[in-house]
């Protein structure tokens, strides 16, 4: 697991290409097309953006009273798990356990769009 002070930097590092690759699992509920909400709300341009702010979308109660800011460490310790960070979420996905899966994945996420 990456220590607090190094999670920033392995963000950096992460590979978005593997990363692009890893959020296929995640692309069956969420796009990362601007405005396109699925079964998720878009991720698109997810990184340093608040909780519950995708429009259109229609957000749990848990998510709506959550008040993150999406950074990296938060995106981090989200993927890792789910349901411990937002208790009664209404996301059906266990979680990341692999470090460098959820440092790509952000990377991939971080990443602006073409």
């Amino acid at each position: 697991m990456l220590l607090a002070g190094m999670a920033g930097a392995a963000y950096a590092a992460g590979d978005p290409v593997n990363g692009k690759k890893i959020f296929m699992r995640c692309a069956i509920c969420h796009s990362v097309q601007p405005g396109k909400n699925m079964l998720g709300p878009s991720l698109a341009g997810i990184v340093g953006k608040p909780s519950a702010s995708a429009p259109g979308f229609a957000y749990s109660s848990a998510m709506k009273s959550a008040n993150i800011k999406w950074t990296p460490d938060k995106l981090d310790k989200y993927l890792l798990s789910p349901a411990k960070m937002v208790p009664g979420n209404r996301m059906a996905f266990a979680g990341l356990p692999n470090a460098t899966d959820r440092a790509d994945v952000i990377a991939y996420l971080a990443k602006p769009a073409p």
